[in-house]
């Protein structure tokens, strides 16, 4: 299986700690690179819920 890969697209602006890009807190933005595959897919499934709730629309194409 390949690993999970950064869902960072770069827009990078907070609200109330969460990237309105990916949906990731800071906290998980750090952490990123020392996360094992399954919590790197627990944040993927967290930030997409957090992005639905805030309504963004700055997430990366479906594949």
């Amino acid at each position: 299986m390949s690993s999970i890969k950064d869902p960072c697209i770069g827009v990078c602006k907070f609200a109330d700690d969460v990237c309105l890009g990916c949906g990731r807190t800071k906290r998980e933005v750090k952490a990123w690179k020392s996360l094992d595959k399954d919590e790197k897919r627990a944040v993927v499934a967290e930030s997409a819920l957090r992005l639905l709730a805030l309504q963004a629309t700055g997430r990366r194409k479906k594949k």
